[in-house]
């Protein structure tokens, strides 16, 4: 599967060096090794835990990487945009291996940043599948798959808004179910002139939920009792505000993992005294507790300290508004869609 990383802040930015780069774990280190607490370590000899890694964790993560950073430039310039709005960058190269990328991580801050690397599954490796997807002001990416999702492709565009539909550039599960993501945030909306509008948490986390909602009843209606679990680790931001779910419907199978932190975006500042590799920062300019609030939600830890980090357990979103408010809620939907389909 993927990887990706997100970060939200409502007054402290993050230099896309400091969080991707610098790391000994950053995340576009994760390539090929993993590192999991709470998920596989404690568990490292048990069946259920080798095939959790080989499945859903333990692939290369090489078939391209994708950025947005969130910024008001276009408002300060009098464009007919209010607040922070997405910029993206995507390349189906490695990102260790990208000048262009390099250069800009180390030049560029930002209050809201969502980071990716691919792992394709079906879909061809060009730019245009690389995650994040962007609607408007609103960006979405995902970990994971859609089975089976040829089956439903059809009927599922046929529910999409018009533009949400045109907005599809690429070929990915992924993609089309970002699509589907606005088509209901949107609906009461005119198609993408609502995408640059306000919405709530509870609006973005009810959206979400739908959509993973009829994904699995169109693969129960083209499918039966064959329909497969899906690995939907998905996350939705406004540059103000994030939700992110962590879901596999699925009686005893594992989502890819997901781990959320409001503290290691210290760790992760250069202006702070930590360093996300334990070493002593000697340039800092500012003490810990003068950081400000955030969230960092991302698959894997990526500073020294476990005890910053917490597992998302499996059908369960991290709902983070304006203020940096953090809230848990649970993913419900009819045990019905429960797939018995085992995928070892």
């Amino acid at each position: 599967m993927c990887r990706w990383f997100a970060y939200l802040s409502p007054t402290e930015e993050c230099l896309v060096e400091d969080v991707l780069l610098t790391p000994a774990h950053a995340l576009t280190k994760q390539v090929n090794t993993h590192y999991l607490p709470e998920l596989l370590a404690h568990h490292p000899h048990t069946p259920k835990a080798e095939h959790e890694i080989a499945t859903r964790n333990r692939l290369f993560n090489v078939d391209g990487f994708g950025l947005v950073y969130y910024t008001g430039t276009q408002s300060r310039f009098g464009r007919p945009v209010k607040g922070l709005m997405p910029v993206s960058y995507r390349s189906p190269q490695p990102p260790l291996h990208d000048l262009n990328f390099l250069s800009l991580a180390s030049g560029t801050s930002t209050l809201a940043l969502f980071g990716h690397i691919r792992a394709a599954s079906t879909s061809p490796i060009v730019s245009v599948n690389n995650h994040p997807f962007i609607f408007g002001r609103f960006s979405v990416m995902h970990n994971g798959v859609i089975g089976e999702f040829a089956h439903i492709a059809r009927d599922l565009c046929i529910l999409l808004d018009d533009d949400a539909y045109k907005n599809i550039s690429g070929s990915t599960d992924s993609e089309h179910f970002a699509a589907l993501f606005m088509t209901y945030l949107c609906k009461e909306g005119h198609g993408k002139e609502a995408w640059n509008d306000t919405y709530t948490v509870l609006q973005m986390r009810n959206a979400m939920i739908q959509a993973a909602k009829t994904v699995f009843e169109l693969q129960r209606k083209q499918l039966g009792s064959k329909a497969p679990a899906n690995s939907l680790n998905v996350a939705v931001t406004d540059g103000r505000k994030l939700v992110c779910m962590r879901v596999r419907n699925h009686v005893v199978e594992e989502p890819p993992s997901l781990y959320w932190s409001d503290s290691a975006g210290v760790t992760l500042n250069s202006k702070y005294p930590d360093h996300p590799n334990g070493e002593k920062n000697e340039n800092a300019l500012k003490e810990s507790s003068e950081h400000g609030r955030h969230v960092v939600v991302a698959s894997e830890p990526t500073t020294y300290k476990a005890d910053e980090w917490n597992l998302i357990e499996k059908n369960t979103m991290v709902l983070v508004d304006d203020d940096g408010q953090v809230q848990l809620d649970a993913v419900d939907y009819a045990s019905e869609l429960n797939s018995t389909v085992n995928s070892l």
